[in-house]
């Protein structure tokens, strides 16, 4: 009867009308704008490893340029060094030559000396011509050198000015990146806040509906149940005297549904407990199997209430997440249950 009179109370208040749509629009931004995330990071992501890609073979292509300018200036200072020595052998032949037309004049009263004299003359002049040659090759080559030099200078700047450019693009990527993240990371966290909120008031109206029943506590931010209130003892069907309770649990589940916004990715989460006591039969080979059929038989019950099966979850734990870990049967009794959650999906 006083289930009865709660019910009552609770469809001529109803004051919660809009709840589920608020959470609905909420639940659809959230995704969207996780989404948007991800493929602004995969992109940006592409992006940066595409510019370091080019900023290795920049930097490869700089090495390569900055040797050959090396070669270059080795070959030029040999070409130096060579037409300084023609220079210096230029000078000695100048000077010989020189002295042999000292000498002429000085023999120009005998013949055969004068002879001579103009001979190696005639010779000196050969050697001086095929200085003069070699000096001017060796002055082409030098010329040539500078001017390959200059043009490796200005592929060198042009490399150096593009990768100056890629690594300002890339820094720049990287400061959009972090500043999407840290919206993305600032939006979620007003999403997670927003579905705190609706979780405190959910649980507060369940609290006030199914608070004062005996076997009903509330831990954290979960509603646990005794497995005693639904179940028979290594049984998964509900028990008639448990489905009052899951009534009220559904209509306050349906109100939740129209008011929290739709872009809030929510579930309830029920989750199935047993103690440690091993269980072995044809329908249940295990724990797992048993607090699984249970924690399925609660939310199959709350779907055929209404409740949308997308914000529901079973899930079981068998013996392996105790709240009582001490060896007695206070304990295991305490270990049988059934746990329910508001969760983010």
């Amino acid at each position: 009867m006083a289930l009865g009179r709660s019910r009552g109370r609770e469809r001529t208040i109803d004051y919660w009308p809009g709840f589920v749509d608020a959470l609905s629009t909420l639940l659809m931004v959230f995704i969207f704008l996780l989404s948007v995330f991800v493929l602004a990071q995969f992109f940006l992501t592409q992006e940066i490893s595409g510019r370091d890609d080019a900023l290795s073979r920049l930097q490869a292509q700089i090495r390569a340029l900055t040797d050959q300018l090396a070669l270059e200036r080795a070959g030029q200072d040999e070409s130096s060094t060579e037409i300084g020595n023609l220079r210096a052998s230029l000078s000695a032949l100048e000077k010989e030559r020189s002295d042999l037309l000292d000498a002429v004049d000085a023999a120009a009263t005998a013949p055969a000396d004068l002879s001579a004299a103009q001979g190696q003359n005639a010779e000196l002049s050969r050697q001086l011509s095929q200085q003069k040659d070699a000096t001017a090759d060796a002055a082409q080559q030098i010329a040539l050198l500078n001017q390959q030099i200059a043009a490796l200078r200005r592929q060198v700047g042009a490399m150096e000015e593009a990768l100056s450019i890629a690594e300002k693009k890339d820094s720049e990527s990287q400061t959009r990146l972090s500043d999407l993240g840290r919206r993305l990371n600032l939006a979620l966290a007003q999403r997670v806040q927003e579905l705190t909120r609706y979780r405190s008031e959910f649980f507060g109206r369940l609290n006030a509906i199914l608070g004062s029943r005996p076997g009903i506590r509330v831990v954290g931010d979960r509603f646990v149940f005794q497995s005693e209130i639904f179940f028979d003892r290594a049984a998964s069907s509900l028990r008639p005297e448990s489905m009052p309770a899951l009534d009220q649990i559904a209509a306050a589940l349906i109100q939740l549904e129209k008011e929290i916004p739709s872009d809030i990715a929510w579930v309830l989460r029920v989750d199935g407990h047993t103690d440690d006591r091993p269980i072995q039969t044809p329908q249940f080979p295990s724990n797992w199997e048993l607090s699984a059929a249970r924690a399925i038989a609660v939310v199959q019950y709350l779907a055929g209430k209404g409740v949308a099966p997308v914000h529901l979850v079973a899930a079981g734990f068998g013996e392996y997440q105790p709240i009582d870990t001490a060896d007695s049967d206070e304990a295991r009794n305490r270990n049988r249950r059934i746990e329910l959650k508001l969760t983010e999906r």
